[in-house]
């Protein structure tokens, strides 16, 4: 039965990649930086997803910690070095708060994310793209929503194994990254491309 669960958890993890690709077109042109970042995002999350179940699968939601401590971030570099974007993963309620700590843009994303999906539209295809000005320039945005799958609720969750609360008060101090149930915003997928 874990099995069954794991797998079924780690399906519904895979979804938000997959969601992405799915999403009807709109009428207007297809913007190439929308497509690029969307396959980013899908590529980051297929190999988060992988390695989070290999971890579940070898020892637990205790051995997934590692693996979004030290993978996450490190997916995310490499997944930036090979595009040119920046890479990252972001939340209103941070684990890594020096990774992960949303940006004055980001912020407002996640706060109209959580009115979006309080006015019912679907958190799966959840995304928001734009063009901003910054020191160096213009940038192409953008944010995915990451839905709390069931495997999130492990770590994320209302209630945590004691030994896995311990695990991440040890590797996250500062953690606020708990109390979510399923299908809440768990955080976005945030990518930046100078233009």
């Amino acid at each position: 039965m874990k099995t069954l669960v794991r797998l079924t958890a780690a399906s519904a993890f895979l979804t938000v990649g997959l969601a992405i690709a799915e999403t009807p077109a709109a009428k207007a042109p297809v913007n190439p930086n929308v497509e690029e970042a969307k396959g980013i995002v899908k590529a980051f999350a297929t190999q988060l997803q992988g390695e989070l179940k290999a971890a579940i699968d070898e020892g637990g939601p205790v051995q997934a910690i590692g693996v979004c401590k030290e993978r996450a971030p490190a997916i995310a570099a490499e997944l930036g070095e090979k595009t040119g974007w920046q890479v990252k993963r972001t939340s209103l309620k941070t684990r890594n708060a020096e990774l992960d700590t949303p940006d004055a843009w980001e912020q407002d994303v996640l706060t109209a994310f959580e009115q979006r999906k309080a006015a019912g539209e679907d958190v799966q295809t959840m995304a928001q793209a734009t063009v901003v000005e910054t020191e160096a320039g213009k940038a192409f945005r953008f944010m995915k929503a990451i839905p709390t799958g069931e495997v999130c609720l492990a770590c994320h969750g209302s209630t945590i194994n004691p030994e896995v609360a311990a695990a991440l008060d040890e590797h996250y101090p500062n953690d606020q990254a708990r109390g979510y149930s399923l299908g809440d915003i768990r955080g976005a997928f945030s990518l930046t491309k100078p233009l």
